[in-house]
């Protein structure tokens, strides 16, 4: 299990980023158009540059939902790797096998 603080830590990023979406990618889009001035482009920079880092996308953890674990997350179950063995062991995901030879 990770630490309770760096999985609320997540939590909060998630929470900003959602909020901050819709501003952030109408001053990225004024920052990408070549057709605008560039004293526009600047102005549109500096406001980006304002909003709180955590509310940009890319600083959010792939964490597992099960145990907060950072590393070893499959994207598609949302689930550490470990974790999704634990599950098929238990009989809990249907069609998994543990395979042995």
């Amino acid at each position: 299990m990770a630490k309770l603080s760096s999985i609320n830590k997540n939590n909060r990023r998630i929470k900003l980023s959602n909020k901050f979406y819709q501003k952030r990618s109408k001053l990225k889009k004024i920052v990408m158009d070549k057709k605008l001035t560039l004293e526009e482009r600047f102005k549109a920079q500096q406001k980006l540059a304002k909003l709180p880092r955590n509310s940009a996308k890319n600083r959010i953890m792939n964490r597992c939902q099960i145990t907060g674990r950072p590393h070893g997350v499959y994207r598609k179950l949302k689930i550490s790797r470990i974790a999704l063995r634990q599950l098929g062991l238990q009989g809990k995901i249907p069609g998994l096998v543990k395979s042995s030879w």
